[in-house]
């Protein structure tokens, strides 16, 4: 059984059981999430996909780290003229453990 959930303004693949890294949600450790826009449903072989989104679907979580991601380095470089500019950047990500999905 699986589901495409969307936060965030992304859209991810999940099955239960498994952990998930998301933009930052304002939620607390160990607390329960539930993601009512569930796009896609697939259970048995048997499908439902919404328009745009699934009746009486949603996804249960229980938010298990907030972090940052690795970081990013961009380098801008301009020859003969000796500019150089090196910016590093850190997104805010929550990781999230599917407990259930429901339809």
């Amino acid at each position: 059984m699986y589901a495409i959930i969307r936060t965030g303004g992304k859209q991810y693949k999940v099955t239960e059981g498994e952990t998930l890294d998301v933009s930052k949600l304002d939620n607390e450790l160990k607390k329960e999430i539930i993601f009512n826009e569930v796009l896609f449903v697939s259970k048995n072989n048997e499908f439902k996909v919404g328009a745009p989104l699934v009746e009486n679907a949603k996804v249960v979580a229980v938010v298990v780290e907030q972090g940052k991601e690795k970081k990013v380095v961009s380098f801008k470089y301009k020859p003969k003229t000796g500019f150089h500019k090196k910016i590093g950047h850190r997104q805010d990500k929550t990781t999230v453990k599917i407990i259930k999905i429901e339809c």
